[in-house]
């Protein structure tokens, strides 16, 4: 281990990385652009497998290889720096070739190797929850894109209150699905639709987790931390599911379209074809426009296995929470829970910055005892839901 702040020159490898990692907008990448104009023909009785089109790489995967490898990792001096930034230029590489593999066959064993897939006992969770949270609510009053709009450009205006230095935004764009953070940007889908009774929890998943800890982790002296240490979606996610949980708005619907996310990725790995897919959710209750997004996300590409670390990551931290760890080492930057021991070394040597922000649902204290209660059904996550069976 290196006592003290770190070198110039391994500061100069960690602001390579974070650059490289920052050019990519991997998920967009990834993700079809005509995703609401074939799930509308889809629904309306064109029942076959979707023809999905992709947005044209900006920087070909040949000149982002050769960036990588031209950024020396091994000659990080610091111990405990080297380490993290070598699994991380490990991951940009398999992230990489999967741009390469976009929309083949290989796509989907890439994606196993760089997000895993789902566990029997992943699955067993997933399942209980389907078969005991059957009360779900109703779709209410829901927000057009523009009016969601406004919503998040409240809540970054209130984080400008607390500091008028940070660099986030939010917009809409005809070339998205859903809403998303990309590095320091909420993108919103035009034809975007949120229920007003879930608008407050995803305004906390995306702007109170995303894009805080983007903020935090882009000001720190690893700048990696801000576009992301190997292997940190998993935590993110879960984190951000907790956000929903914070503020009390983790519905019977949306602990159920986790647990649907988890076996599509399943069936996928199975054989499965998008169709059989689709009406598997159908099947279980799922209205038939929610289902093909939840299928989409997962065939997307060739098979994108992301979609099982959303309830993965959630358990995760539950039982981390309620082996008495905490949440604020997680709130500097974005990494993984395997990785904090790493982080917290790296705190008390002095050589990181407290966070410049702190999510704004842990200001009520109602927060907490809700994270509390909710750490003590890690084990039976269907549970988080009053009146499971």
């Amino acid at each position: 281990m290196s006592p003290g702040p770190f070198s110039i020159a391994d500061l100069a490898i960690d602001h390579a990385l974070a650059q490289t990692a920052g050019g990519m907008q991997f998920l967009l990448d990834v993700t079809p652009v005509n995703a609401d104009e074939v799930r509308r023909a889809f629904v309306e009785g064109d029942v076959s497998e979707p023809q999905f089109t992709y947005r044209p790489l900006e920087v070909s995967p040949d000149v982002l290889a050769k960036a990588l490898e031209n950024i020396d990792v091994a000659g990080v001096e610091d111990t405990t720096l080297g380490h993290l930034l070598r699994a991380k230029h490990r991951e940009l590489g398999l992230q990489i070739e999967m741009l390469r593999a976009r929309d083949t066959d290989d796509f989907s064993a890439l994606s196993i190797e760089l997000y895993g897939a789902a566990s029997p006992e992943l699955r067993k969770q997933a399942e209980s929850i389907l078969a005991r949270v059957h009360r779900t609510e109703s779709a209410g009053e829901s927000l057009s894109a523009p009016q969601f709009l406004e919503l998040a450009q409240l809540e970054i205006d209130h984080y400008r209150e607390v500091d008028p230095e940070i660099d986030i935004h939010a917009e809409m764009r005809d070339d998205v699905n859903g809403v998303m953070v990309s590095g320091n940007t909420l993108l919103i889908d035009n034809d975007a639709v949120v229920q007003q009774a879930r608008a407050n929890a995803l305004i906390q998943h995306e702007v109170g987790t995303h894009l805080v800890t983007q903020v935090n982790g882009a000001a720190q002296p690893v700048r990696v931390l801000g576009a992301g240490l190997a292997g940190y979606d998993e935590t993110q996610e879960g984190l951000a599911v907790l956000a929903e949980i914070g503020c009390g708005q983790l519905t019977p619907f949306r602990l159920r379209q986790l647990a649907a996310r988890v076996l599509t990725v399943h069936r996928m790995h199975g054989g499965a074809d998008f169709v059989e897919a689709w009406r598997a959710l159908v099947d279980d209750g799922f209205p038939e426009s929610s289902a093909f997004t939840t299928t989409m996300r997962a065939y997307r590409s060739g098979g994108l296995s992301k979609d099982a670390i959303y309830l993965r990551g959630l358990v995760a931290l539950l039982v981390h929470l309620r082996g008495g760890g905490d949440l604020d080492l997680l709130w500097l930057g974005k990494f993984s829970l395997e990785d904090l021991p790493l982080i917290r070394e790296l705190d008390e040597r002095g050589v990181l910055h407290p966070p410049r922000l702190l999510p704004r649902y842990l200001e009520d204290p109602a927060s907490t005892e809700r994270l509390v209660a909710a750490a003590d059904q890690a084990d039976d996550v269907a549970q988080l839901i009053k009146g499971a069976a």
